[in-house]
Order: structure tokens, then C-alpha cells, then sequence
């Protein structure tokens, strides 16, 4: 399947065109045989799968295994528009997979908006408490959900507020004077949630009591208030660091009834089936569209094996024959701090299992030396442990191809002076990928995640926790589940309205990307790759490899859950994250690597002050973060950053080498490190890099552990750095004061996120958007509250200081910020003063247009803001009738019969256009705005042409005329939401539609 971006030839015969935004559509190549399709949709029952007898989405699946085998083409399923309300989530496996090369591709019909939905809509809301405006709707007894969503828009779980004062923690209760806690109903649905350093952590309440002295008591779960106050426990060094944000303070009071004192307040009673909600100015809820995720997840797809856990040498089922010892809370690093070991030649070890594989953990040290190895009484290979240095968990052995079912392994001392055995990693089944399957253009939303309300948030770090009972990592699920995948693609979808993550590609998943999707509004993070428990591994089928994170916009996210990121990687090799916007996030943007110090040298564990060496390899390397915008991130937690690593990139030769390259870094809130070598982190290359706008230093590598990386060539409006690192190359940053960059630097600039063709068209450009250039000595700042744009907005103090837009439309607008301790502006267009415009109020006022201006001529202009007087100027972003010719990179033409005309010399906008012929051709775009014109061509010629808006059907509008007429509007649209849109002209008649320009707002 070959992927372009701007015309496809595969054509369904019907008005639409495939609803993707930004992002490749499928082309198939003329020599190609004609792909397969079949059409699901939300009410479908047959199993014809055909336009007029569609399917259900699991209908549509089953047709598809039954034709894989024979597979000549892709097998295209299109989704009708509309709610696939999911009773669990949409599983796909081996057996659905593509074959024969070819992919399995589940995309939206032309035009319509499928929604894969994890929600229950709720109806029937009457008013129960006037006095409050407090609604009531009945819902099934038993139902449990922790979101809400009323047309789109997040609810908040009823909450107290931010910060309470007021609380002493007494043992595992927290205290206070307030005696209003103790009228609280449902006392063990209540939930206290604490905000510490990396770490966001939260448990539910025990009971409510009044203390001897008055008062209240919230008495939270025992076991919850331990785990959260445990350092977590090491089955193996790698899977977390040191130091222990504890729970000791309350950050806010959540989920109850009392607590609804707010608009777009929820509170869901789950015994008695009721949701209570309090709508914002504006809502009504009887036409409303309330969501109640009920689902974890929408889409699991998985193939085998899952995930692998080793058994510790303890295991009963491990038969020791000789004069074996056990060892335990030994410092070096081992699967449970203890291994067995052997002293004479002759001695065994055996293990019994089920499945296809295993391999043998071990040590490998100059003590160590020869094992024969058995399978099933055969000896099949002589190893030797023998190594100059100790490393702790090595596979000495492994096995694998073996036929599924019963088999024992032995391995006998030969050689040296010991025989070490620290464990043994089954693989139960066949590997069998899940494969070659392709989601495009489809909208995935409304989940939810119920763990949190029974045993707690027990953090580790960026949205990975742990068991407290098994030890083992904990990962929030995702509404797009990828586990032991290959040749996955995942594009042009939106992933939204999340009680959990966007995307995990877990489990060994390998050569999969994430392309040119929008995620946003999730509880979790965005997307999370790799795992933090398979650091061991020297089978390269089982790794997670050649997997790519490009061309997304991936905003908002880590709303509950407050130390989850915008990506994140464990440990992968061969990753690239690149050309991705990630912003507005509480904690960091990229994180990548896992592992700490590990795999450095112990005498740097000892130079950093750690009394042991636990020291072993990792699999991590060749991984990319190159030419990200990262902006307003780590707005609440601290010791992040834009660019967060962690842990080794390869074991010591080099030849695993990471990049850092190319990326906007700015806006960095409570940020240490703008780029953050943390603990363990080698072997990295970064240059070409640009920070700005944000505290901290520039770089930080903090400890001895941190080694061997290369920083050079980077940009920055600021000198500090910590290098506290083993053999660092450090090249100071070429420092910039005032915004006045070097050209360098502003190609950086330029460059950094999405590429044009995966960039909405856009009549809104947010503070942060890489087309303002600020001079002079902005701040920027995010999770303000005051209803900016985005919730964040940039401010100056110096009088003199500029924001510069460069634009091509018709018209703009200057949106900022009024307030009390703000003055004049002098707004500058095309070089000429439009005069003085006064910010000041005597209140704070968010959003406001302190300057427009309409009816320009199409063209490019520039408009800049100047701060004047007062104690601050902001800037909240421009509003732009920005004009975009038929050429735009991002405007996607669907069809065989598109071309492109250029020197028409018939008064077209650029001079060009792009015509089709055939009736079901289409075009698509997304924009960013409140509005959208189509401005082309009129004439004998035109015909009817259908429009979609977001998926639903408008009207259709005719082009023809009597005579030809250059640049007409043919049809408009204002007063949007403010937000992402797109729009399908599809032609239904006449000899030829024709494209030339849109005018967004």
C-alpha cells in the first residue's frame, strides 16, 4: 500500500471523500489489483458487508477473516458515520490480520464521522435541586464511571478546592478542623488526591469520622496510604529510581455529592444509579449529548504472546539438584534482590514449562563459566556466565521455535566457580503478531479507568505505576490497545475524551506508527510506547523496535492522572518521535528511557554515591526526538521537562546511539531542565536544538551516572546549564537575548512540529504557534484559569517589546488579555501604525479583541504588537481570515479524475485550480476557526456539490452559472466552535467541480 498525501485514485462511486485530516490518504497503485470493500455501520446486522446491506463492526470483521487468506489487495472496511456504542472493546487479533503484504484498513466512509464510543448516553435529566440548579438522571444501578462528558466538554468530578489548608496528617488520616467533611455521604467513593514533585498520587477514603475534639477526620484506605508512602519495590533495579514523594498532604477533596458546588460539576452514585450534574451557562440539558464512559478501552488489538513476566529462582516449580544456595538481598542488581547458585561441576538446574520458549536469567561474572544446556533430555548447546565484569539478569540461554506445549529445560555446571540462576522467562505461545491492520480517519472517545477508585493512583513516574501485591508495573490503559503488534497504522484519527491514554503500543510491538492524528483531552498521557520490565532482553523478535510517533497534534492531556505525558517511551530501540506538537500538559512532553543508572559503570553508581552496584545491560538504542514544537508543558508537577531521558541508550561501545535534534523547546513552566539528561542517560547525540521562553537551565545532566553524550550547537535564550556528567561533550548553547535569533536557529523554528501537509488550515493562531515571533523578554504561561485561549497566554513586562504575525488573508484580530495592571499597545500593520489600543480593566477580562481589521487585500501581510505602558502586555493569539490556495499542502483531494491547472489566466486565485470530472470525487479540509468559505469558480459547467461538516451532511450548493465568474463565494459557514472542523465538497453533478481557494476564520 503506497501513501500520498494529496490525491488518492481509489474512488467509491458515491458522494464523500474519506474524512481524514492532515494526514496520508491511501493510493493504490494502477498495477495494483482493486482493494476489497466492505461497509459497516452502527445499526448494521447483515453479512453482506455491501453499501447497501452493511455490517456490524464485528460482522465486518468476521467477513474480513474469512477472506484473508486469499488476500490479492487490501480489504477496505468503511464506517458509515455515526456511534459505534461499544459493549467491549473492538478486539482484533492474528487471525484479522492483513495478509500477503497487504493491509486491513478500517476508515471512515467518505464524508460521514464514525465514532468508535466506550460511553453510555445519558437522557432524562429533571432538576433536583433549584437552589443549586443541580440535574438528576437515572442511570443502570451499578453503572461506574469517574468522567463525564455534556457536548464534548470535559465535566469535573465534584471537587473541593485546590490547595485546602487546614489539613495535619495523623497517622494515615488527614485532620482538620473544617467540620463540614463529616456530613459527607458515601464516604468510600470519596477520594484525596496530592500533588508532590514528579509524582501525582491519590487513594480513596476508609470512612469519614469526627475526631475527640471536632471537627473531621478523612481516614484513608489503609492499604492505599501505605503504598503510596512505600518506595516501590524493586523486583529488579530498572524499574524505578530513587526517592519517595510521599503521601502527605491533600492538593484537593474529590467525588462527593456535597462537593457539587460548581458549574460542569459531576457526581455519579453509582449504588443508587443516579448522576447529578450541574450545568454550565449555556447547557441544556434536554437536547444535550451527555457521555458516561463505561469502557477502559475501544480497540484491543493483540497477538500473542501478551506480556512476559520472568519467575524468580525461588519459583516451587524450579527442581535444584546438588549443593545449590540461595542468596538473597544481594546488591547487585538481581531479579528480586536473590539468586541460587552452585558450586560443583555436575550440579543442575531444572524447569518445567508451558509454551514455545524460555529463556535462562543469570549472572555473568569472571567467577562464572561453563553450562551445559537440555531440552527435553537433549543437550542442545554449551554456554559459558565467564565475563570480566558482574552484570546482574543475563539471558545465558535462550530457547525458542519449540513446539507449543510441555517442555523442561536443564542446564549443568561444567565449568568455574559458580553457577548462578536468578530466574526464567516463558514464552507460553507461538509469536504471532497482530498485523498489518490500518485505522484511518476514525474519531475513538469516551473511555474511563475504575482502578483508581478501589486500590488507588500508586505512582511511579509518567503515568507508569506498580502492583503493590505483584510488584509488576502498571500501565493506565489506552483507548487504542496495541499489544505484541506489527505493521500497525494508526492516522488521520482523532483520539479524544479520555478517562485513560491515547495509544499503547506494548508488548513487543514493532515497525507500527502513529501518524498525523489529533489526541487531546485525556485523562493519561498521549501516546505510550515500550515497556519497563523487558530491559533484559537479547531476542530481538520480542523487542520493542523500528516503531514511529510522527506528525501529531497532542495537546491536553494528563488531566486526572497528573505525572502522565505527551509521549512516552520505555524501553525501545530504533523509536522515532518527530515532527509532533505536544503542549498544554501538567507534567513533561517527551519522556524516553527507563532504567536509571543500570546499565552505567558501577564506579560512576559509586562516583553518584549509591553504596551498591546494581549493574546489568539493556536493550534501549538508536532512538529519535527530532523536530518537535514542545510548548506549555510541565505546568504543574516539577523535575520534568519539554525533553525528559532516562536510563542508558546501549551498553557501553556506542553503537547504540540516541539523537536529540531539531526541536522547539519553549513555555516550560516549573521546568529544571529544559532538555533533561536525567539519571542513567548515554550515549545521547543533541544538537540543533532551541529553547526559550521558560526557566531552568538550558541542559541538565545532574550525576555521575549521566555519561558519554554529546550536547553541541544548540540554541537558547538562556546560559545555565548543570553538567555533572562522566565524559560529556558540552559545547555551550549560542546564547540569544530578545528573541533576535539567528538564522540557524530561526529554521529550527520554522521547522519544529507537523509538517505543512499534517497542519490544519487555520483562522486561529494560538500564543504558542511557531508563526509569532516574539522580541524582547515574554514570558509564557499555562493552567492559569482565567479562560484563555488554551488556558495560556504570553505576557510582557518591557515597554518596547514586539509579537510579529505574518499572514496571508483578508483580516485579523489581536486577542490578549484585559486587566488592572495592564496599559497601551501600539499595533503595527504592514509597517504602519494603526495607533494606541488601552488593555486596562478594572477586572481581568480572557479572550478579548483589543484590535481587528477586515476587508484587506488577499495577500500576505503582517501585523505586530508592541507593548507601550502599563505593567504588562499579553498576547493570547491572532484571529486571521487566512486565505489558502487549491495547492495547500494540507488539502486533500480523494478521487481518480483531480487535476491540477495552473496559468488558467482566468482571474483564479494563484492563477490555478484543481477540477474533477467524476461524480463521488471530493475534496477535504480541516481547519482550525469558527468559520470557512469556498471561493471558486462559477460557470456553465458547475453542477451540484455536496457538503459535509464534521462528518454530518450540510446541503449542497450549485456552481453553475450562465457565464464564468473567477472567485466566487459559493458557499460559507461562521459561528463554529471555536476549534478543529473539517469540511467534504463532493461533486454530485455538472461537467466538473472546481477548487480554488478557502477562506478560513
Amino acid at each position: 500500500m503506497l501513501l500520498f498525501r494529496r490525491r488518492s485514485v481509489r474512488g467509491i462511486g458515491a458522494v464523500g471523500a474519506v474524512l481524514i485530516a492532515a494526514a496520508a490518504v491511501t493510493v493504490t497503485p494502477a498495477s495494483a489489483a482493486t482493494p476489497t470493500r466492505l461497509y459497516a455501520s452502527p445499526a448494521g446486522s447483515g453479512i453482506a458487508c455491501t453499501l447497501k446491506a452493511p455490517c456490524s463492526l464485528d460482522g465486518a470483521k468476521n467477513k474480513v477473516r474469512g477472506m484473508a487468506s486469499r488476500m490479492a489487495a487490501d480489504i477496505d472496511v468503511y464506517l458509515r458515520g455515526g456511534n459505534y456504542r461499544l459493549s467491549k472493546a473492538f478486539t482484533l487479533g492474528p487471525s484479522d490480520s492483513g495478509k500477503n503484504g497487504h493491509q486491513v484498513v478500517y476508515t471512515a466512509y467518505p464524508g460521514e464521522k464514525p465514532v468508535l464510543n466506550g460511553a453510555r448516553k445519558v437522557t432524562g435529566f429533571s432538576l433536583y435541586d433549584s437552589a443549586k440548579n443541580i440535574y438528576r438522571a437515572s442511570v443502570p444501578v451499578g453503572t461506574r464511571s469517574r468522567q463525564l462528558f455534556v457536548d464534548g466538554v470535559r465535566a469535573q468530578r465534584a471537587r473541593g478546592p485546590l490547595n485546602p489548608g487546614g489539613f495535619t496528617l495523623s497517622g494515615s488520616s488527614f485532620t482538620t478542623s473544617d467540620t463540614s467533611y463529616a456530613s459527607f455521604t458515601n464516604t468510600s467513593s470519596v477520594e484525596v488526591a496530592y500533588d508532590r514533585d514528579w509524582k501525582h498520587m491519590r487513594c480513596p477514603l476508609a470512612s469519614i469520622t469526627v475526631p475527640s475534639g471536632g471537627g473531621s477526620s478523612l481516614n484513608v484506605d489503609p492499604a492505599c496510604f501505605v503504598d503510596n508512602n512505600t518506595s516501590v519495590v524493586n523486583r529488579g533495579f530498572p524499574f524505578n529510581g530513587a526517592g519517595l514523594p510521599k503521601l502527605e498532604g491533600v492538593t484537593w477533596v474529590e467525588n462527593a455529592y456535597q462537593l457539587l458546588d460548581e458549574k460542569g460539576e459531576f457526581y455519579l452514585d453509582s449504588a443508587a444509579g443516579r448522576l447529578y450534574y450541574m450545568p454550565r451557562t449555556g447547557e441544556n440539558l434536554k437536547n444535550a449529548d451527555v457521555e458516561l464512559p463505561v469502557l477502559d478501552k475501544l480497540v484491543d488489538a493483540s497477538g500473542t504472546p501478551g506480556h512476559l513476566t520472568p519467575v524468580n529462582d525461588s519459583d516451587p516449580g524450579i527442581t535444584y539438584t546438588g549443593d545449590w544456595k540461595a542468596y538473597t538481598d544481594r546488591p547487585y542488581g538481581d531479579l528480586y534482590a536473590d539468586v541460587h547458585a552452585a558450586t560443583a561441576d555436575g550440579d543442575s538446574v531444572s524447569y518445567t514449562f508451558t509454551g514455545t520458549g524460555v529463556d535462562v536469567l543469570s549472572e555473568v561474572n569472571s567467577d562464572e563459566g561453563g553450562i551445559d544446556v537440555y531440552v527435553d533430555g537433549s543437550r542442545t548447546r554449551s554456554v559459558s556466565a565467564a565475563g570480566s565484569t558482574r552484570l546482574a539478569q543475563q539471558v545465558i540461554a535462550s530457547v525458542s521455535g519449540l513446539p507449543k506445549g510441555q517442555h523442561t529445560i536443564k542446564l549443568v555446571k561444567t565449568g568455574g566457580a559458580y553457577m548462578v540462576i536468578d530466574g526464567f522467562t516463558v514464552v507460553p505461545d507461538t509469536m504471532a503478531p497482530v498485523h498489518d491492520i490500518t485505522f484511518q480517519g476514525l474519531t475513538f472517545a469516551y473511555t474511563t479507568w475504575m482502578l483508581p477508585s478501589t486500590v488507588g493512583y500508586i505512582d511511579n513516574q509518567a503515568g507508569v505505576l506498580w502492583d503493590a501485591d505483584t510488584q509488576a508495573p502498571l500501565r493506565i490503559p489506552a483507548a487504542v490497545q496495541i499489544h505484541r503488534g506489527s505493521r500497525i497504522v494508526l492516522t488521520g484519527n482523532e483520539i479524544a475524551h479520555l478517562g485513560g491514554n491515547g495509544v499503547d503500543l506494548a508488548d513487543g510491538t514493532q515497525d507500527t506508527s502513529v501518524t498525523g492524528n489529533f489526541i487531546h483531552d485525556t485523562s493519561g498521557g498521549g501516546v505510550y510506547v515500550g515497556e519497563v520490565d523487558d530491559y533484559y532482553l537479547t531476542d530481538t523478535t520480542r523487542m520493542t523496535t523500528g516503531d514511529t510517533v510522527s506528525q501529531n497534534l497532542i495537546e491536553h492531556v494528563g488531566l486526572d492522572y497528573r505525572d502522565a505525558v505527551g509521549v512516552w517511551g520505555g524501553y525501545t530501540r530504533d523509536l522515532t518521535i518527530a515532527n509532533n506538537d505536544i503542549g498544554h500538559t501538567p507534567y513533561s512532553g517527551i519522556s524516553l528511557g527507563w532504567g536509571w543508572g543500570y546499565a552505567s559503570p558501577c564506579g560512576m553508581q559509586a562516583a553518584q554515591g549509591l553504596t551498591t552496584c546494581r549493574h546489568g545491560t539493556i536493550y534501549a538504542g538508536h532512538n529519535r526526538i527530532l523536530d518537535n514544537h514542545v510548548h506549555d508543558v510541565m505546568n504543574v508537577l516539577h523535575d520534568g521537562g519539554p525533553i525528559y531521558t532516562n536510563g542508558g541508550q546501549g551498553n557501553g561501545d556506542g553503537s547504540a546511539t540516541s539523537v536529540t535534534s531539531g526541536n522547539l523547546l519553549e513555555v516550560t513552566n516549573h521546568t529544571n531542565q529544559i532538555i533533561y539528561h536525567d539519571e542513567g542517560s548515554s550515549y545521547w547525540n543533541t544538537h540543533d536544538n532551541v529553547g526559550r521562553i521558560g526557566g531552568g537551565n538550558w541542559v541538565g545532566m545532574w550525576t555521575p551516572t549521566i555519561h558519554d553524550n554529546n550536547i553541541h550547537d544548540n540554541y537558547s535564550d538562556r546560559s545555565s546549564y548543570d553538567n555533572r556528567g562522566t565524559d560529556i561533550t558540552l559545547v555551550q548553547s549560542t546564547i540569544v537575548s530578545a528573541g533576535a535569533w539567528p538564522a540557524a536557529a530561526r529554521a529550527i523554528i520554522a521547522a519544529a512540529g507537523p509538517t505543512a501537509a499534517y497542519r490544519p488550515l487555520t483562522g486561529l493562531v494560538d500564543d504558542n504557534d511557531t508563526a509569532i515571533s516574539y522580541t524582547g523578554y515574554w514570558s509564557g504561561s499555562g493552567y492559569r484559569g482565567f479562560g484563555d485561549l488554551h488556558d495560556a497566554l504570553h505576557a510582557t513586562t518591557v515597554d518596547g517589546d514586539s509579537a510579529t504575525l505574518t499572514f496571508t488573508g483578508t483580516g485579523v484580530s489581536v486577542i490578549g488579555e484585559k486587566n488592572s495592571d495592564q496599559g497601551q499597545i501600539e499595533v503595527f500593520l504592514d509597517g504602519v501604525s494603526k495607533g494606541l489600543f488601552d488593555t486596562s480593566a478594572p477586572t481581568r477580562q480572557a479572550q478579548q479583541t483589543v484590535y481587528g481589521v477586515s476587508g484587506l487585500s488577499v495577500g500576505s501581510h503582517t501585523i505586530q504588537v508592541v507593548k507601550r505602558n502599563g505593567n504588562y502586555a499579553t498576547v493570547d493569539g491572532f484571529r486571521v481570515t487566512g486565505v489558502y490556495n487549491d495547492t495547500a499542502a494540507s488539502v486533500t483531494y480523494t478521487g481518480p479524475s483531480w487535476k491540477a491547472l495552473a496559468d488558467r489566466g482566468l482571474g483564479d486565485y494563484g492563477d490555478d485550480v484543481h477540477t474533477a470530472t467524476a461524480n463521488g470525487d471530493s475534496v477535504t479540509v480541516t481547519f482550525t476557526g469558527t468559520g470557512i468559505d469556498l471561493v471558486t469558480e462559477t460557470s456553465p459547467g458547475g453542477g451540484r456539490v455536496a457538503v459535509a461538516l464534521d462528518g454530518t451532511s450540510r446541503c449542497s450548493v450549485n456552481t453553475k452559472a450562465a457565464g464564468r465568474h473567477a472567485q466566487q463565494t459559493v458557499y460559507s459557514v461562521s459561528g463554529l466552535a471555536q476549534g478543529r472542523h473539517s469540511l467534504t465538497l463532493t461533486k454530485a453533478g455538472g461537467s466538473h467541480l472546481v477548487i480554488d481557494r478557502f477562506d478560513v476564520r
